[in-house]
């Protein structure tokens, strides 16, 4: 199991799954409107440490951040698989 830190809150989870649901499990609001199947682009966060620590990117990945204009370098969290220690911020915290 991994640990994922959340900022500017410093909040942090265990993490076995995607970053999306490691920050619910740390009790953070994160955006969603297609109920965290990979295709409203709201969910993303950025990667603050811990890059090579998920999962890489995808081809749905890729072409859903392209069509919502999700900025460079952001990942989607429902899409992203934790695999070692992670930091990341949103813009909605």
């Amino acid at each position: 199991m991994s640990r994922a830190r959340f900022l500017p809150s410093g909040r942090e989870t265990d993490a076995d799954g995607t970053l999306f649901d490691a920050a619910r499990a740390a009790g953070l609001p994160v955006g969603n409107a297609c109920g965290a199947t990979g295709t409203c682009g709201r969910c993303w966060m950025t990667v603050v440490e811990g890059a090579d620590n998920l999962s890489p990117e995808g081809a749905l990945e890729r072409r859903v951040k392209q069509d919502n204009r999700v900025p460079e370098g952001a990942r989607l969290s429902c899409l992203v698989r934790v695999r070692g220690p992670v930091t990341v911020t949103a813009p909605y915290w």
